[in-house]
């Protein structure tokens, strides 16, 4: 097939997506695929749409090439209005489906997806929809409250909110506070009584205008895949010290997986229905990942659910299906075909 992965983008993510693209894109070319990678930002002045896809192809040529075009990069966001790069939409127009290796803003909140839609470009992952309510974590709470999906205990605020502190929510110390449409765990604050909790605010302002503020639960991470509702192998993360933070996920030997997950049957089959529920509340039905704490007392939460999922080799969902025996490039092309048939 003819796939463009696309890649890179303007959110705090965007450094993790060039990873995930550029991996993808080996791996769908390693089976046969014409599969391109193109920066959805800052696209590719001299890519001929027309051979493009039926010449030779360098993965490491087009990251150069990003790299090169990147270095003005906080410049060239502020000058532009366009958000698609130059000949990207076309590229997406003339190939048979777009491998979304996109993370956060305008790449995981169903913009992207929209304009897609629009145009009539099938591509990866869940539609812009439900893209959408899942990438709002206050909106995503709404929809779990509604379908009585296990989470933590939260509230909204915003810079312009009157009352900010979590008393007035029913909510005691420690708390969480994160932006309301993050990713990979940047601006993530915890707070252990009110001067951390101003302290947080603050950090957590410079990155979104609206918060999250969460009861933290104290126990063990797992993440689970679901994939057309049915839940792969639990995988839990243990980070060598501290929280699964930006650098324990991304840090190589920061953090432990353990997949399957070492926890009782009662406790995995709790948890995947859990992950499969929060999965269908959102509509996610094709692929995303979903992240749930237990706590001592066995409870499970469920945070959120990724609709793009990190897709390195090394990533949650490949390790959670390389233990079903699907190997990384085989899981590309899954994710490609339950994509396609919907």
């Amino acid at each position: 097939m003819k796939i463009v992965v696309l890649c890179g983008g303007t959110s705090t993510e965007r450094a993790v997506s060039l990873v995930t693209g550029s991996d993808v894109c080996r791996a769908l070319r390693s089976k046969g695929h014409k599969a391109i990678l193109i920066d959805v930002f800052l696209g590719h002045k001299d890519i001929d749409v027309e051979k493009i896809f039926d010449e030779e192809f360098s993965v490491d040529e087009e990251l150069k090439y990003i790299e090169e075009n990147s270095k003005d990069f906080d410049n060239i966001k502020k000058k532009r209005r366009n958000f698609f790069g130059e000949n990207v939409l076309e590229l997406c127009k003339a190939c048979d489906i777009v491998f979304m290796g996109l993370h956060g803003a305008c790449g995981e909140d169903g913009k992207v997806q929209a304009a897609l839609e629009l145009m009539g470009v099938k591509y990866t992952g869940a539609n812009a929809l439900s893209s959408a309510m899942a990438m709002d974590k206050a909106v995503t709470k709404k929809i779990f409250a509604a379908d009585n999906v296990p989470m933590a205990k939260g509230f909204k605020v915003s810079k312009d909110t009157a009352e900010k502190m979590p008393e007035s929510y029913g909510l005691k110390y420690p708390v969480v506070v994160k932006p309301n449409c993050g990713g990979s765990s940047i601006g993530v604050y915890f707070a252990e009584n009110s001067q951390e909790y101003e302290d947080a605010l603050e950090r957590a302002f410079a990155y979104e205008d609206v918060l999250v503020v969460e009861e933290k639960i104290t126990g063990r991470e797992f993440s689970i895949g679901v994939v057309e509702y049915e839940a792969y192998p639990i995988i839990e993360i243990i980070p060598n010290e501290g929280f699964y933070d930006y650098e324990n996920k991304y840090k190589p030997g920061a953090t432990k997986d353990v997949c399957p997950a070492e926890v009782d049957e009662e406790s995995a089959v709790r948890m995947q229905k859990a992950a499969v529920d929060a999965a269908k509340s959102l509509g996610l039905d094709t692929y995303c990942r979903v992240d749930v704490l237990m706590d001592k007392e066995g409870n499970c939460y469920c945070l959120e659910a990724n609709t793009l999922p990190g897709m390195t080799p090394t990533s949650l969902l490949p390790q959670e299906a390389k233990v079903i025996g699907l190997d990384y490039a085989e899981l590309c092309e899954h994710l490609i075909n339950i994509s396609l048939n919907k």
